[in-house]
C-alpha cells in the first residue's frame, strides 16, 4: 500500500496547482473561483489522462504473450503491473512443474510392463501406453476420445465394464488372437477408470502344462502300481505253478523298470532345470558321443535295423558329457522305437559354414505329422499314446533333449513326414564347437565315414 499515500498527495497537489493557476487566470476576468475550479478540473483531467495511458500500456501487455516484462511505471500502475506479472510468472512455474510431474507420471506408466488405459466418465479413452495399445490393438493418438467398448468388443470385457464390479480381473482373448489378457479396472476420481492389462498367455500355458504334468505323472505311475498291486494280490491268494509265477515276476519286473525309468527321467529334468549352465571349457569328443549312441541303439535294436554312423573327424563340443550323451541317446532310442524292423537309422555330424556344429539322428520310421511337431518337446506329449506305451517310452525324452541343447546354447531342429521318417538335429553354436585331434579313447568309437553297420 506504499503507492496509496503518494497517489493521494499527487492528486491533491495537481488539483491545488491547477486551482491556483486557474485562480490567477480568472482574477483579471473577475472570475477567480470559476478559474480555480476549471484549473483544478484540468489538472485532474491531465492526471487521469496519464493514468489512462499507463493503464493502456498494461492492458496491451496483458493482451499479448506476457513474455517480456510488464511496464515498469511508478505508483499505482507500476504496482499493479508488478503484482500481475509476479502472479503470472508464479502460475507459469506452477504449470511447468505440474506438466513436468505429469510427463514423469506418464513416462513411468509408459515404462510399465503392463498395459495402462485411462478412461473418462463416459468410458472414452483419454490416454494409453504402448503396451495397452499393443494388447488392445489401439492407436494411442487416433483412438483418443473414442469409447473403449467400440474398439475392444470382447463380450467378457464389455460385460465386466458395464457391471461395475471390479474386485477380480477378467480374462479375455487378445483381440488379434495371439494369447490371453488379464484385465483389471480400478475407479478413481469422479467417474474415471484406470484399466490395467497383462499378457498372461505364458502363465496360462504354464498352469495348463503344470496341471497336465501332475495328471500325466499320476497316470503314468498309477498304471504300473495297479498292475503290481494286482500281481501281488494274485501271488498272495492263488496257488501258481512255477511257469505262472515266473511270468508274473517278469511282468512285475517290467512294470518296476517302467516306474524306475519314469522317475529317472523326472529327476534328470529337475536336475537340468535347477543346475548351472554347462561349462564352456570342458570338451567332449563328438566321435565318442556318436559311438556310444550307436552302441546303445544297436543293443536296443537287437539286429532289427541298419545303422549308418558318420565320422566326426576331430570335432569336439564344450559342455557336460553326461548331458550330451543323454540328449543323443534319447534321439537314437526314439529312432529305434519308432522305426519298423528292417528300417535305417543314421547318426551324423556336420560342421556348418558359420562354424556351428550339428548332430543329426535320422530314421525311416513312421514319421510325425506337421501339426504335432511344435509340441513334441512338451512333457508327456504323445502323438500316439498307445504306441508310446507299447514301445516303453515315458514321454519325457524329447523334453530332456530340448533342455540339454538349450542349456548348451543351441537348438533342436525337427523335420518329419508321416510314412517317410524323421530327422532330429542338435545344432550347437560356434562358441561350443572346435576341431582338434581326438584323444586315444575317443578314437575307439570313431566309425568310418558313411560305413553301414548291421545292428
Amino acid at each position: 500500500m506504499n503507492w496509496l499515500l503518494p497517489r493521494l498527495l499527487t492528486g491533491a497537489a495537481v488539483m491545488a496547482v491547477g486551482g491556483f493557476i486557474g485562480f490567477l487566470a480568472g482574477d483579471p476576468l473577475r472570475a477567480p473561483v470559476v478559474g480555480s475550479v476549471m484549473g483544478g478540473g484540468i489538472g485532474v483531467s491531465v492526471l487521469a489522462l496519464i493514468d489512462t495511458l499507463r493503464g493502456y500500456r498494461l492492458i496491451h501487455w496483458l493482451s499479448g504473450s506476457q513474455e517480456n516484462q510488464a511496464p515498469r511505471d511508478t505508483g499505482f500502475w507500476g504496482e499493479i503491473g508488478y503484482r500481475v506479472e509476479r502472479s503470472i510468472r508464479s502460475r507459469e512455474k506452477g504449470m511447468e512443474l505440474e506438466q513436468t510431474r505429469l510427463a514423469q507420471f506418464l513416462s513411468a506408466m509408459e515404462a510399465s510392463p503392463n498395459g495402462v488405459l485411462l478412461l473418462d466418465e463416459g468410458d472414452q479413452i483419454t490416454w494409453c501406453n504402448s503396451i495397452a495399445a499393443d494388447h488392445f490393438g489401439l492407436d494411442p493418438t487416433r483412438d483418443r476420445r473414442q469409447r473403449v467398448t467400440n474398439l475392444v468388443r470382447a463380450p467378457a470385457f464389455v460385460a465386466y465394464l458395464q457391471a461395475g464390479e471390479f474386485g477380480e480381473p477378467v480374462l479375455i482373448p487378445e483381440p488379434r488372437g495371439r494369447g490371453t489378457l488379464s484385465i483389471l479396472v480400478r475407479p478413481y476420481g469422479e467417474g474415471l477408470k484406470l484399466v490395467l492389462s497383462q499378457d498372461v498367455t505364458e502363465r496360462e500355458r504354464s498352469d495348463a502344462m503344470r496341471r497336465d504334468f501332475v495328471a500325466n505323472v499320476s497316470h503314468e505311475i498309477r498304471t504300473p502300481l495297479t498292475v503290481l498291486s494286482g500281481f501281488i494280490e494274485t501271488m498272495s491268494n492263488l496257488p501258481l505253478t512255477e511257469v505262472e509265477r515266473r511270468r508274473v515276476l517278469v511282468l512285475m519286473s517290467q512294470q518296476t523298470q517302467r516306474m524306475q525309468t519314469l522317475v529317472s527321467d523326472l529327476l534328470t529334468l529337475a536336475q537340468l532345470e535347477g543346475s548351472r549352465r554347462p561349462p564352456s571349457d570342458r570338451w567332449v569328443a563328438v566321435s565318442k558321443l556318436l559311438g556310444q549312441a550307436h552302441a546303445d541303439a544297436a543293443a536296443l535294436s537287437m539286429g532289427r535295423h541298419q545303422f549308418t554312423v558318420t565320422d566326426a573327424d576331430a570335432a569336439q563340443l564344450a559342455g557336460t558329457e553326461s548331458e550330451l550323451m543323454s540328449a543323443v541317446g534319447n534321439l537314437v532310442t526314439n529312432a529305434v522305437r519308432y522305426t519298423p524292423e528292417g528300417g535305417r537309422i543314421g547318426v551324423s555330424w556336420r560342421m556348418r559354414d558359420d562354424g556351428s556344429g550339428e548332430i543329426t539322428v535320422s530314421d525311416t520310421g513312421i514319421g510325425v505329422a506337421r501339426e504335432h511337431i511344435p509340441r513334441l518337446t512338451e512333457r508327456f506329449y504323445r502323438v500316439d499314446g498307445s504306441r508310446s506305451r507299447e514301445t516303453g517310452g515315458t514321454g519325457l525324452g524329447l523334453s530332456i533333449v530340448k533342455h540339454v541343447v538349450q542349456r548348451h546354447g543351441g537348438e533342436l531342429d525337427v523335420q518329419s513326414e508321416p510314412g517317410k521318417g524323421s530327422s532330429f538335429s542338435l545344432v550347437f553354436p560356434p562358441a561350443r564347437v572346435r576341431l582338434v585331434e581326438p584323444a586315444p579313447d575317443a578314437k575307439r568309437f570313431t566309425r568310418a565315414s558313411d560305413q553301414t553297420i548291421s545292428g
